[in-house]
């Protein structure tokens, strides 16, 4: 049974970052949608910008950022027929192995193995990534995550969507809802609709079901299975101290 999202998420004050990947009702595109969320000063001082093939998340106001370690990174980019979509800097990690990797298939995988969850205790954050392949639609998820909280176990699950269906996606956070201490993401990546063309349309859709007091950024990506062409919706909450 897929999931409604936009209900998911309404009904959820704090999923922390997400990832949904998925076609479109035509199947002629691969949808991405990448959002992040904060509860501190720290994790909200910051922006989705541009960069060539993807984004990097900038601070809004350097004065008031105190540990750029976990929430300043490249969170999309571009390989050739790849698009790579993280939480960290473990974009970096996968773009890498990806690039050297003679099985180019396994190599997100392996780029995966070298890393683990965030050192953010006692909430040890959890890694999301997904690759997507441009030219057929199929895609991966994964994620890195700590057995109940436990920093000396590390749980990773892949999950390989080789032959998506059309107006379905599957969608992963790294959290499952608010907490103290935050609750780590639990079970499959949620089977669920998707139901735009439009990529405006639909991160229009997912930035208004996001919780209004933590939500900060959105990406997506719509790509076009037949040219590999994409068009990309950047959506942020607060602006940088220039503007």
């Amino acid at each position: 049974m897929k999931e409604n999202l936009y209900e998911y998420l309404a009904g959820n004050e704090y999923p922390g970052r997400g990832i949904c990947i998925g076609k479109t009702p035509s199947g002629s595109k691969v949808m991405i949608a990448y959002f992040i969320m904060g509860r501190s000063v720290n994790s909200r001082n910051r922006l989705f910008d541009p960069i060539d093939g993807g984004i990097r998340t900038v601070a809004c106001d350097p004065s008031k950022m105190t540990d750029p370690h976990l929430i300043i990174y490249n969170p999309v980019l571009t390989m050739d027929n790849t698009t790579i979509v993280t939480n960290g800097d473990q974009t970096d990690t996968i773009r890498e192995y990806l690039t050297h990797s003679d099985f180019p298939g396994y190599g997100f995988e392996a780029a995966l193995l070298t890393r683990t969850f965030e050192d953010d205790g006692p909430n040890w954050t959890p890694r999301i990534s997904g690759v997507v392949d441009m030219r057929m639609g199929g895609y991966k998820l994964s994620i890195l995550k700590s057995e109940d909280g436990d920093a000396n176990s590390v749980q990773r699950f892949t999950f390989d969507y080789s032959q998506p269906m059309a107006g379905e996606g599957h969608f992963i956070s790294t959290y499952k809802c608010n907490g103290t201490p935050i609750p780590s993401f639990a079970g499959e990546p949620l089977r669920v609709t998707i139901d735009e063309e439009d990529p405006n349309e639909y991160a229009g859709k997912l930035w208004e079901a996001l919780n209004e007091d933590n939500k900060v950024s959105l990406f997506v990506r719509a790509i076009d299975l037949t040219t590999q062409a994409y068009e990309d919706v950047i959506m942020n909450k607060y602006k940088t101290v220039e503007e």
